[in-house]
C-alpha cells in the first residue's frame, strides 16, 4: 500500500485532505508557503467570508468534523436585499430552514488546521515555498521562507492544493507538452469593508441573512459572523465612471455610499478608513487540463478549478473533490492509478459546469435579484416545484443544497429550465395570470415534450 503522501499547501482543502488520507492510514506531509496563521496577526482585506452549503457539510461530515465548524459558522436563510431606494426585501433560498452558513475564511482554515494536526500522522511544515516538483523522481523541492533552507523529499502520492495561483500547477505545465490552461479575470475587483457590531455587541442587520446591495453593473454583498460584525465585500468595475478607478479621495468615495449604499452608511464608522487601507484584489477563473500526471500527481481544489465566488460554491467544490476521491479509494481498494484517473474524469466536467455557474450567478445577484420580472420567474419556479418536486428542482436548489447532484447535471437541467420559462415569461400579462392553471399546464407540457 502506498503510504508517504506530500501536499502542497494547508489551506482548506489541502488541510481537509489530509484528514480524509490520515483516516485512511497514510503518511502526510503538508508543506504551506505562507506562515501558520494561528501565531500571527491577519492583514484585512482579502478574506471573502464564505458561504458553506451541503456539498462542504458533507465533506466535514465524512471526517467527523461538522459540529467543530458548525461551532463558527451563522445560518442565512435567504437574501436580503436592500434597494437604492431605502426599501428592503426577503428571498428565501430554500424551504423550510434550508440555509447556507457564513464562515470566515481564516477561521475555518485555523480549525482545519488544528483538526489536521490532530490525527498523528500528519504534519504541517509552514514557510516552505514550492520551488521545485520532479515529475520522474515524484520528488518536491521547498525553500523555507526565512531561513532559505532547501529541502527535497520523495513521496508515493504528491497532491497539489496550493490555491488559484499554484507553484504545483506551474511546475506540472512547465512538464508538460500537452497540458490546457484557461484564466478569465472579470472586469470587476472587490474591496473589503466592515460594519461592526452595535454597543453591546448587537447585529445592526438581520443576523440569519446574506445582504446584497445590487446596483446592476455593481453591489456589494454583507454576510455576519459570529462577533456580531459584518464583513463587507465591494465589487466594482475597475475602470469606468462607477469604478475603483474614480474612488481616489475621500470626498469620492463618501459620495458614492451617500448615493449608492446610503442605508449602509451610517452602520460603517469606519467606512473611509477601511477603503483607503484594504486593497483592490481580483477575481480570477481558471480552468486546466490533466489534473492527474504519472498515476502519483494530481492536482484539487483550486489549484485544479478556481472559480469566483459568486454561487458561493469553491470551497464546497474543493471539499467535494475529498470526497470523491476517498469514495474512489474504497472503490478501487488503493489501486492509485484507477482512482486518479476516475477522479479526474468526474470531477473535471463538474468542476468547469460550477465555474460557468458561478459567472453567471454573479449577473443574477448584482442585476436580476432587484429586477420584478425576475423575482416573479423565480415564484413561479417555486410553486411548480412544490406541485411538482419529481418533476422540477430549482437550480439554485439543485447546486445547494442537492450535494448528490453532479453540478454537470445540474448545468444541463437548468439550462433546459430556462429555456421553458423564458416561453412561459413572454406570455402576455404574465404578471396578473402567472398562478392560473395554464401556466401549470404549459410547464408540464414543456417537460413532457
Amino acid at each position: 500500500m502506498t503510504k508517504k503522501v506530500n501536499i502542497v499547501g494547508a489551506g482548506l482543502v489541502g488541510s481537509l485532505l489530509s484528514i480524509y488520507l490520515a483516516k485512511k492510514g497514510y503518511t502526510i506531509n503538508i508543506y504551506e508557503r505562507r506562515s501558520d496563521m494561528r501565531k500571527i496577526s491577519m492583514s484585512a482585506g482579502r478574506s471573502i467570508n464564505l458561504a458553506l452549503s451541503d456539498r462542504g457539510w458533507r465533506g466535514l461530515e465524512g471526517v467527523g468534523i461538522a459540529d467543530e465548524i458548525r461551532k463558527i459558522g451563522i445560518p442565512m436563510y435567504g437574501r436580503f436585499i436592500h434597494h437604492k431606494d431605502g426599501s428592503t426585501a426577503q428571498q428565501p433560498y430554500g424551504k423550510d430552514s434550508q440555509a447556507i452558513y457564513s464562515v470566515s475564511r481564516a477561521d475555518i482554515n485555523m480549525k482545519l488546521m488544528d483538526l489536521a494536526e490532530q490525527q498523528a500522522n500528519v504534519t504541517i511544515h509552514f514557510d516552505e515555498r514550492c520551488a521545485n516538483i520532479d515529475r520522474k523522481k515524484l520528488k518536491a523541492t521547498f525553500e523555507h521562507n526565512i531561513t532559505k533552507k532547501i529541502t527535497d523529499t520523495s513521496s508515493d502520492l504528491l497532491f497539489g492544493a496550493d490555491g488559484a495561483f499554484a507553484a504545483s500547477r506551474l511546475n506540472m505545465q512547465l512538464q508538460s507538452d500537452r497540458f490546457e490552461y484557461n484564466q478569465h479575470y472579470i472586469d470587476c475587483g472587490y474591496k473589503e469593508l466592515i460594519i461592526p457590531p452595535g454597543k453591546n455587541g448587537e447585529f445592526l442587520m438581520e443576523k440569519n441573512a446574506l445582504h446584497i446591495w445590487p446596483r446592476g453593473s455593481f453591489m456589494m454583498i454583507a454576510l455576519p459572523n459570529p462577533d456580531g460584525n459584518f464583513t463587507c465585500t465591494l465589487f466594482l468595475p475597475f475602470e469606468g465612471e462607477k469604478s475603483f478607478a474614480n474612488l481616489k479621495t475621500n470626498e469620492a468615495i463618501q459620495h458614492f455610499f451617500d448615493t449608492e449604499f446610503s442605508d449602509a452608511v451610517p452602520l460603517m464608522p469606519t467606512l473611509i478608513e477601511d477603503f483607503m487601507t484594504n486593497p483592490v484584489s481580483s477575481l480570477v477563473t481558471v480552468k486546466c487540463f490533466p489534473w492527474v500526471f504519472d498515476e502519483k500527481i494530481a492536482l484539487i481544489g483550486d489549484a485544479a478549478h478556481a472559480i469566483v465566488p459568486f454561487y458561493g460554491q469553491g470551497m464546497n467544490c474543493g471539499f467535494e473533490d475529498c470526497v470523491v476521491l476517498n469514495e474512489l479509494i474504497d472503490k478501487h481498494q488503493e489501486n492509485w492509478e484507477e482512482i486518479l484517473k476516475e477522479y479526474e474524469s468526474l470531477r473535471k466536467p463538474d468542476a468547469d459546469a460550477i465555474a460557468d455557474l458561478a459567472i453567471a450567478n454573479f449577473v443574477e445577484m448584482r442585476d436580476k435579484t432587484a429586477d420584478p420580472k425576475f423575482l416573479l420567474q423565480k415564484k413561479i419556479e417555486a410553486k411548480f416545484a412544490a406541485n411538482h418536486p419529481d418533476k422540477w428542482i430549482p437550480l439554485y436548489t439543485m447546486v445547494t443544497y442537492s450535494p448528490h447532484i453532479r453540478y454537470s447535471k445540474a448545468l444541463k437541467e437548468g439550462e433546459k429550465q430556462q429555456t421553458i420559462m423564458d416561453k412561459i415569461m413572454a406570455r402576455p400579462n404574465i404578471e396578473n395570470n402567472w398562478e392560473s392553471p395554464d401556466i401549470e399546464a404549459e410547464i408540464l407540457q414543456h417537460l413532457a415534450g
